[in-house]
């Protein structure tokens, strides 16, 4: 099929004019590559969204809600094409989810309950799933959804505490968070796997199972072709529930104040399952993470359309002392991270100090490498930009740490990055029993 594209992509030093070209997909997409491999971002996130037919998605959010669990399965989804509503069941699209993250839907529960959808999907996270089950809105538009053979889904605390006391689970396979186990219903037949799908009805554990959660949603509404399509550029794990490793040369103490003091800068275009994943599990490990916006507002608008709200802005910060700065990555938020003369200097001068920094994804190519930051260091960052780092020779490794430096290769990383950074601050033993919590190992 013939379509008429018009497309855009920019790097650092190659940037891309505005290419109106009439051409299949496939052959744009060649074209495009061999003038840039950042193009190869940008079609790993945007080609499914141009080829897939949409789907309506529903995903419900309340204060409490487990962050990790809802802006994962949005941005997979997302990545596939789907029409995603983020809906919040409190009185405002603000939703103040677990572990201090900010969250903004798109529309309250209310705007959504004469609307129809191909999958209505729930998050974990306490008090957010009790907040869940209590909507009596939500409830009957749930209940009509699956009366009509709606595809349904739950995750983490969500499946025994909405879904099987909604009576949704009757009959069916499940499985939920561990410690609810018990909650499930008698009816419904308790499973241990990472993830269940019984007829209509998907079900998984926890934040360290979400990434499976949701490309299995994306299978299920799509096919295996299009959720193997998705997983390429997320740089999943081989083999899941394994015990994580990361890659260390050069061994240093990273030394910090207790607790250390943690800066994540965001930015319109920054990579959303990437930087909540590190703020989440850097907040539980008890560190101080403090959450920077690059705009002019504390509201940003990430690569997959998630609304998230900032602590403060970078101005606030510019000239304070940071124990670690990390980096998500992202498109366009890594470059707006290159642009940005303030932020560019905090890593400077944290580099100087020989205080610990680090990114992920595109930003260790696009930042670091182009500010001089990984002068002498070994590093990684998304395939599809190794090329780019002055010294790519670790960089099939999903963590690459070297000396005060940490750097990791993009979404399916995010949680051995970020657990990797809890190991170099606290220790084996506290990523370890952080890793088990979330269902990770």
């Amino acid at each position: 099929m013939t379509r008429l594209i018009m497309a855009t992509c920019h790097s650092a030093s190659l940037p891309i004019p505005l290419v109106k070209i009439l051409c299949p997909l496939p052959k744009l997409a060649r074209h495009l590559r061999s003038r840039n491999p950042l193009s190869s971002l940008f079609f790993a996130t945007n080609w499914s969204m141009a080829s897939a037919p949409q789907k309506k998605v529903l995903v419900p959010i309340a204060n409490g809600t487990e962050p990790m669990e809802a802006v994962i399965t949005i941005d997979v989804l997302r990545r596939a094409g789907a029409d995603v509503t983020v809906a919040s069941v409190e009185n405002d699209l603000r939703v103040d989810a677990c572990w201090g993250v900010k969250l903004i839907a798109d529309a309250l529960v209310a705007d959504c309950a004469s609307s129809s959808f191909d999958l209505i999907s729930l998050p974990g996270g306490m008090p957010g799933a009790a907040s869940l089950r209590d909507c009596g809105l939500l409830e009957n538009l749930v209940k009509k959804h699956v009366e009509k053979g709606g595809l349904y889904a739950a995750i983490c605390a969500a499946p025994a505490v909405a879904l099987g006391s909604w009576g949704l689970l009757k009959g069916l396979k499940a499985t939920c968070y561990p410690s609810f186990m018990d909650q499930i219903p008698a009816d419904a037949t308790k499973m241990e796997s990472r993830v269940v799908i019984d007829g209509s009805a998907v079900t998984s554990r926890g934040p360290g199972t979400a990434l499976e959660f949701a490309l299995t949603l994306v299978e299920k509404l799509y096919g295996k072709e299009k959720a193997d399509e998705v997983a390429g550029p997320l740089v999943m794990r081989p083999h899941h529930g394994e015990e994580f490793t990361m890659a260390e040369l050069n061994s240093v103490a990273w030394k910090y104040d207790n607790p250390p003091q943690i800066l994540v800068p965001i930015a319109n275009g920054s990579e959303e399952m990437e930087a909540v994943i590190i703020i989440d599990i850097l907040r539980r490990a008890k560190a101080n993470v403090v959450v920077a916006s690059l705009e002019d507002k504390l509201d940003i608008l990430a690569s997959r359309k998630v609304k998230i709200l900032a602590d403060i802005s970078l101005d606030e910060v510019a000239k304070s002392q940071c124990d670690l700065i990390v980096l998500p990555g992202g498109l366009p938020g890594a470059q707006a991270f290159s642009n940005s003369k303030k932020l560019v200097d905090l890593l400077k001068n944290q580099a100087a100090a020989n205080r610990p920094y680090g990114a992920i994804c595109a930003s260790p190519a696009v930042v670091l490498e182009t500010h001089g930051l990984l002068k002498g260091k070994k590093a990684t960052a998304f395939p599809a930009l190794s090329n780019k780092l002055s010294d790519p020779s670790e960089c099939e490794n999903r963590v690459v740490v070297d000396g005060n430096l940490i750097t990791s290769r993009g979404p399916g990383t995010s949680m051995e990055f970020a657990l990797a950074i809890v190991e170099k601050l606290f220790g084996r033993g506290k990523s370890l029993e952080l890793s088990k919590t979330m269902v990770f190992v």
